[in-house]
C-alpha cells in the first residue's frame, strides 16, 4: 500500500451512514436499524449507526451487538466469560431467554449512550492508508472516524476500503 493512498482518497460521506442522538432509546435505535439497514436496498456493511450529540460531534457507533448487549441484565455484564464454568453457560442462556420477555423491554427504554461503543481514535484526512489499517487491526476497529482540523468530521474508513487497497496492491505487484 505504499502508492502514496491518503484517507481521504477511500473515505467515505458520513451521510452515508444512519446516525441518531446518543439520548435515543435503544427501542428506537431497534426501529431505526430495522428500516434504515435491514430492510433497505442500501444494506450497510457493516451494520453500524452513528451516534451523536447536540453539536453534532460524533461520540459513538452502535452495532447489532451493541444492541443487543445492552438489552442483557446488568447484573449478568459482570460476568466475564473467563468467569463462567463451561457447565454453566447453557444456564446463563436460559437465564437470558427468561428477560427477553419484560427486562428486555425495560432495558429497551435505556439511552443508546449505554449500549454504544464510544469513539475515542480518529484519523485525519491526509493520514496514510497504512495508519489506518494499523489503528484497525490492533483496536478491533471495523471503522474509523476522519476528523478535519481535530474537530470537523468529515467522512468513515471502513475496514473493507482498507482491504480492497491491501489486495488490490498485492494483486498489482
Amino acid at each position: 500500500m505504499s502508492n502514496g493512498k491518503t484517507v481521504k482518497d477511500v473515505m467515505i460521506d458520513v451521510f452515508e451512514f444512519p446516525h441518531i442522538p446518543y439520548w435515543f432509546s435503544i427501542k428506537q435505535a431497534i426501529g431505526i436499524t430495522k428500516k434504515a439497514l435491514l430492510t433497505s436496498d442500501k444494506c450497510l456493511h457493516p451494520l453500524i449507526m452513528l451516534v451523536f450529540d447536540e453539536k453534532y460531534n460524533l461520540v459513538g457507533t452502535l452495532t447489532l451487538k451493541d444492541i443487543i448487549g445492552g438489552l442483557e441484565p446488568k447484573y449478568l455484564k459482570a460476568t466475564t466469560k473467563a468467569q463462567v464454568p463451561k457447565e454453566d453457560e447453557s444456564g446463563l442462556a436460559l437465564l437470558w431467554d427468561t428477560l427477553f420477555d419484560s427486562e428486555a423491554k425495560q432495558a429497551a427504554e435505556r439511552p443508546v449512550s449505554e449500549a454504544m461503543a464510544p469513539t475515542k481514535i480518529f484519523l485525519k484526512p491526509d493520514d496514510p492508508l497504512t495508519k489506518a489499517a494499523y489503528l484497525m487491526i490492533h483496536n478491533d476497529l471495523i471503522l474509523l472516524p476522519v476528523l478535519e482540523d481535530k474537530k470537523k468530521f468529515v467522512g468513515l474508513v471502513r475496514m473493507i476500503e482498507i482491504f480492497n487497497e491491501v489486495s488490490d496492491a498485492i494483486f498489482k505487484g
